[in-house]
């Protein structure tokens, strides 16, 4: 009747028209737009747009709540007709939100700008706001409008852009444009409103005006900032104004919003928000159809929203990839990333799909901001119409949806009545101790767990209320240890030194497998349990990823740091990033060495490839940092060479790096930037820059010291070589036992051309035809020297002293020199040394296995302390740890085995090194 349409299009209109008062309204209102838009729907949506972006201020009010009254027509038929899916709606709506706010905002400034209440700012400022932005939040931020949503906006101004006096001025002038654009969005008038506009989800609404200064709103989310706070910032995105003054406040905003360390905390925060909703809205009822809330009641909207929400709040400090807005697209991010199973994100997303659909015929019917069903079987079957379903199927399949969303979601924020599921996340199958013993086990002693609570990390009420669920699975973890009573000890060790508890024992609690690999950890290595008192945030390690993956080699390492350092845009926050990687990567391999999931070798390789990661991906960095000042490096740029145990790739726990840096000016006398530097200068000092990065204490601690006395002329010589320096060093100036420690040097960094003409120069030096008396002379007087600067106090000690790894090792080198061989590794240097008959070839295999068993001993004492090992005070754990790797028995047959080991190669060395 309305409409001279028919067919399916006539179907739709007459279906709408039926099923919703609002939408009949609609159509008589606009007959003749509807009538052409329908046969071209996007483009209408579009020239509407425009419309509305183009409209002079004089008939604004009119003219945007008749192109909202088109745009939900168009919208809503389209809906009907599943010619637009669900994301199509919601993204349409809130384009048309973003284009209405842009339009308003304009209208509230150009009056103030024409009167001068905006300093400095004239009519070209207002296509960018002139300094001010609204945020939207919620679904708008998100691109998920409802059909009849409120609009929640944060309007806010860019202070800098203003003189301290002309900001008292320009304030006041804000405030003024923001109730403008909101009444011009919100009144009500004779035709109908545009959006109901929210302005309460800034700071402190109560006592702050309706727009304020972007400092002052980043000072209050650093100070006093809320969960529910940051979770709302996930949606957060400018729509209107300022974007790009809006951006900049937003990823200023991100240390806020996304915690640097897995924030399991958060769970119990969004479980008291649930709680407190629910009671406010009265919506903690069973699921009964009825006047049921689809959004925030039981099984609703907003219980797929928290759970995707705050498991981005928990993980998205570490994962950027899990920083999206939209619902549907960061449950597919959790699942990407094994947060939760495919499966629940696919279910979750289907419900999600349907309920908003339903939500949005909810909502067509009178255009109400309401989420709830009609009270009464007449409105229901009113809906079910709309979603064109049978009545009892809808009221079946709305109803099963609902309680499967609620299963799903409900045991991520308590355990109450269903003992429901936590997060799930990447398994530590490979690491498993055994199953739970269901037999009585002793608990923590009360005594001392009176003590703990004077410790930091329980001083707070809900540390100690989390503790409190952990006692029994810590008790039996610790218990589990060969000696419970040292387990407990070094327990007690690693938690008076938690700074803090609350974030470690929700970790725990969501987490219950990492009590397994704690106990593990402070049975065996109190040392390393030490350093986790103080960096507990390396757990997050375990539980953010593929932690028992294989290990990924050193370019893939690179590549991921690079991508580390590449979401910071500071510096110094570089360098703090760097330094939380590589401690987590260096926890893994502790770990993997700790329970037997890697041999010694294979972390010591690892240990190796994660410091030549380091220097590789942190180098470009430096070099960036300091040509911002100085300008591009001069000539061929700098390579950085490695040496000892890194060169030779067989780093342990607490290693230091050995390192030279050789450049070549080519020629360039300075650098090219607003202060040059003289080459040789340049170079020096970008070496320091480098030297600092890795070695300067920040709060997330250092990532390596580091050792360059090995460059030319050692501590004398300039920290920065270049590669004619280097290369006439080499050949006419450089001891011999620089040239054995070319032995072990490769290049870890810099440009490929230099390091290979580094290279080069190494092995021609290493290949020159030597003096096999002198050198072996000069091995004899080495091995004096160091005796006597450095005789060993414990006959644990691995490296230094007679028969011990140092000296075999020197052996070796010089060995590799009278043959020329630049590329023997330990076992050929040994082997050379029977070439040249410095000793027989037995005695060279009896070096070889002398020199495993003392490096295995120091590799394993590293890893559990930084004092060489004494196994009486090595504890249960740490004796078990060194039988393993070693293949002893017990302690007394590896003190003799160590004994007998030390004095015959010892015997050896003496032979090598003895001129007949």
């Amino acid at each position: 009747a309305l409409l001279p349409l028919g067919g399916a299009v006539g179907d739709v209109i007459a279906g709408a028209g039926g099923g919703s008062p609002y939408l009949l309204g609609l159509m008589g209102k606009e007959t003749d737009w509807i009538t052409v838009a329908l046969d071209d729907p996007e483009t209408a949506f579009d020239d509407e747009l425009t419309r509305v972006t183009g409209a002079e201020d004089a008939g604004l009010g009119s003219l945007l709540r008749q192109s909202k009254r088109r745009i939900a027509l168009l919208i809503a038929l389209a809906d009907l007709g599943g010619i637009w899916p669900l994301m199509e709606v919601t993204g349409r709506l809130t384009r048309f939100a973003d284009a209405a706010v842009a339009r308003a905002m304009r209208a509230g400034l150009a009056p103030l700008i024409r009167r001068g209440k905006l300093p400095g700012m004239g009519e070209e400022d207002l296509q960018t706001g002139a300094g001010m932005v609204a945020l939207a939040m919620g679904k708008m931020g998100a691109g998920e409008l409802n059909y009849s949503s409120d609009i929640d906006l944060i309007c806010l101004f860019d202070e800098s852009r203003f003189d301290p006096d002309d900001f008292l001025e320009a304030r006041p002038a804000y405030i003024k444009a923001t109730r403008a654009m909101a009444a011009l969005l919100n009144d009500i008038t004779g035709e109908g409103y545009v959006f109901r506009t929210d302005l309460r989800l800034r700071p402190d609404p109560a006592v702050t005006p309706v727009c304020l200064g972007m400092e002052a709103a980043e000072r209050y989310y650093e100070s006093l900032g809320r969960t529910w706070e940051r979770a709302a910032y996930i949606k957060a995105r400018p729509c209107a104004g300022d974007i790009e003054a809006g951006q900049r406040f937003l990823t200023a905003l991100r240390p806020f919003v996304w915690r640097k360390h897995l924030d399991f905390a958060a769970i119990q925060d969004a479980h008291d928000m649930r709680l407190a909703i629910r009671e406010h809205k009265g919506t903690h009822g069973p699921i009964t159809l009825p006047g049921h809330n689809m959004k925030l009641g039981r099984g609703g909207i907003r219980e797929i929203e928290f759970f995707t929400q705050f498991h981005q709040i928990i993980a998205g400090g570490r994962d950027p990839a899990l920083r999206t807005q939209g619902t549907l697209e960061s449950l597919t991010a959790l699942a990407k990333a094994g947060w939760i199973p495919q499966d629940l994100a696919d279910v979750l997303a289907g419900h999600y799909v349907v309920l908003r659909d339903v939500e949005h015929r909810i909502q067509m019917v009178n255009d109400a901001q309401t989420h709830d069903l009609p009270s009464n079987d007449e409105g229901i079957d009113r809906i079910a119409a709309l979603c064109g379903s049978d009545p009892q199927e809808f009221r079946r399949d709305i109803r099963q949806r609902m309680e499967e969303v609620h299963a799903a979601t409900e045991g991520f924020f308590t355990k109450e009545g269903q003992g429901a599921a936590l997060p799930v996340v990447p398994t530590m199958a490979a690491a498993d101790t055994g199953p739970e013993t269901t037999q009585d086990t002793p608990d923590l002693d009360q005594e001392m767990v009176d003590r703990w609570r004077g410790y930091p990390a329980l001083r707070s009420p809900r540390a100690q209320e989390i503790f409190a669920t952990l006692r029994p699975h810590l008790a039996r973890a610790l218990n589990r240890a060969a000696q419970p009573g040292e387990a407990i000890t070094a327990f007690d060790h690693f938690l008076s030194g938690l700074p803090a508890g609350v974030q470690l024992f929700s970790l725990f609690q969501a987490n219950p497998q990492l009590i397994d690999l704690l106990a593990d950890i402070v049975g065996t290595a109190p040392d390393l349990a030490s350093y986790l008192s103080r960096n507990a945030s390396v757990f997050d390690a375990v539980i953010g990823g593929a932690f028992f993956a294989p290990w990924p080699g050193q370019w893939d390492l690179c590549d991921r740091l690079r991508q580390v350092i590449e979401a910071e845009e500071d510096y110094e926050r570089q360098l703090d990033a760097a330094r939380r990687w590589q401690k987590e990567w260096h926890f893994r391999i502790g770990v993997h060495h700790l329970r037997g999931l890697i041999s010694v070798e294979e972390a010591a390789t690892q240990y190796a490839e994660l410091a030549g990661s380091v220097v590789a991906t942190i180098w470009p960095a430096v070099q960036a940092e300091f040509a911002r000042r100085h300008g591009p490096s001069p000539g061929r740029g700098a390579m950085v060479l490695g040496m000892g145990s890194l060169g030779a790739r067989r780093l342990n726990a607490r290693s230091d790096l050995d390192l030279i840096v050789i450049y070549d000016a080519d020629g360039q006398e300075s650098s090219d930037g607003t202060r040059p530097l003289a080459s040789r200068t340049y170079y020096a000092r970008l070496t320091q820059a480098l030297v600092t990065a890795l070695s300067a204490p920040t709060a997330e601690g250092r990532l390596y010291e580091v050792d360059m006395r090995l460059r030319p002329s050692g501590n004398q010589g300039p920290v920065a070589t270049s590669l004619q320096a280097f290369r006439d060093y080499q050949e006419n100036q450089a001891w011999t036992w620089e040239h054995m420690a070319l032995t072990r040097a490769r290049p870890v960094a810099g440009p490929k051309a230099l390091a290979e003409d580094v290279e080069q120069v190494r092995r021609a030096v290493l290949s020159a035809p030597r003096d096999r008396a002198a050198l072996r002379a000069d091995l004899a007087d080495m091995r004096a020297r160091i005796a006597a600067a450095k005789p060993p106090g414990n006959p644990w000690e691995s490296k230094v002293g007679r028969g011990r790894t140092q000296e075999i090792e020197l052996l070796s080198q010089a060995a590799a020199l009278a043959i020329g061989d630049p590329m023997a590794d330990l076992d050929r240097g040994l082997a050379a040394a029977a070439d040249v008959g410095w000793l027989d070839y037995a005695g060279a295999r009896d070096l070889t296995a002398a020199w495993r068993l003392m490096w295995t001993i120091g590799q394993i004492g590293k890893l559990l302390s930084e004092k060489a090992i004494e196994p009486e005070t090595l504890g249960q754990g740490g004796c078990s740890l060194l039988l393993r790797d070693t293949g002893a028995p017990d302690i007394a047959a590896l003190t003799a085995q160590v004994d007998q080991t030390v004095s015959h190669a010892g015997d050896l060395v003496d032979q090598a090194v003895t001129i007949a």
